[in-house]
């Protein structure tokens, strides 16, 4: 596999890490994330932790970002409350991202190992689902 250098978007982490100061709070939200939209913009969410499985930060951002008209995100960054720094996708994220968004950079890493990973290379030997369907006849 080759690892492609793409440059670390510090303006999306920053994003990120304000929501997750600001806005987590409790056991119910401990994880913000933030994606850059193809047009610029940056889309924000924080999780919403349930027994029940709740949705991950990312997903929230997937919604966050539909509602807002946004349907193509080029990078997305999670980050930890209470200054835990930027912490990776889970699987379930990263195959949801992987179907939703198969070009998409993800940020990962810690301190000065950061770096914006295609989605591709957080799940390899990818399923993915579209490939995968009987066409309609």
């Amino acid at each position: 596999m080759t690892t492609l250098s793409h440059p670390v978007d510090h303006e999306l982490i920053q994003a990120a890490a304000d929501v997750a100061r600001t806005c987590c709070r409790g056991d119910n939200h401990t994880v913000a994330a933030a994606a850059r939209a193809r047009d610029g913009r940056i889309i924000t969410a924080v999780n919403a932790y349930h027994f029940t499985g709740g949705p991950c930060a990312e997903l929230v951002v997937i919604g966050a970002a539909a509602g807002q008209g946004v349907h193509e995100l080029d990078t997305m960054v999670a980050v930890g409350d209470r200054d835990r720094g930027v912490i990776p996708p889970c699987g379930r994220c990263r195959q949801v991202l992987l179907d939703y968004f198969p070009a998409l950079r993800v940020i990962v890493g810690t301190g000065d190992g950061l770096r914006a990973a295609p989605v591709t290379e957080l799940l390899p030997a990818t399923y993915v689902w579209a490939d995968h369907q009987l066409d309609a006849e």
